[in-house]
């Protein structure tokens, strides 16, 4: 059965044939090495230094000094020989002249109010003393009540260390009511331990 659309030399799709050989593939080639490259150019001689030029016009000389010659070293007339003022040296007992620049005055250091909050920090870090029965409490006191009192000195005579007084000023009375609340629990605590032995 030949289909009738099929050139007469084609063969029936229909009907297996013999598949024609493959190509076996050439042996594969090899790559050749890589050309090196080519040696670097060595770089051109710097060019050498134009000399200076030197202008025709050059500098007029100093002028020549004085006829007279130069006054002597603390001349009566008080100038010197560079034509600058002398100043007077400062005699002894007078300050210095400041090399730095004009010396302005420093501001005093707020010691009231520096200690209060120095005395306020340590009362608050310092609170684990309020674990020794009553003793505690009372040593609690000490401190934080010392950085109330130099809070309200500081307040009074360094106001403008406002941050630091008021800051030592809150953590004393926090440390104070930490001691006086120590010292109620322990008075609490050892009272109500004693009721327990009780002899009949």
């Amino acid at each position: 059965m030949s289909d009738p659309n099929l050139p007469a030399g084609a063969a029936d799709p229909n009907t297996p044939g013999t598949p024609d050989a493959p190509e076996t593939p050439g042996a594969p080639e090899v790559p050749s090495a890589p050309n090196p490259p080519a040696a670097p150019e060595a770089p051109a001689p710097p060019a050498p230094p134009v000399p200076p030029s030197y202008s025709a016009a050059t500098p007029p000389p100093p002028p020549p000094p004085p006829a007279s010659g130069p006054p002597a070293y603390g001349s009566a007339d008080g100038s010197s020989p560079y034509g600058a003022p002398q100043a007077a040296a400062p005699t002894y007992g007078e300050g210095a002249a400041n090399p730095y620049g004009s010396s302005s005055p420093s501001k005093p250091t707020p010691v009231y109010s520096l200690i209060s909050l120095i005395a306020g920090i340590v009362g608050l870090i310092g609170f684990f003393v309020v674990f020794i029965p009553i003793i505690g409490g009372i040593m609690q006191l000490f401190i934080p009540a010392a950085a109330v009192v130099l809070g309200f000195i500081g307040r009074k005579r360094e106001p403008a260390a406002k941050g630091m007084w008021l800051t030592g000023i809150v953590l004393g009375f926090v440390g104070v009511a930490i001691g006086l609340i120590s010292i109620l629990l322990w008075a609490i605590f050892i009272a109500a331990s004693s009721n327990e032995y009780t002899y009949y």
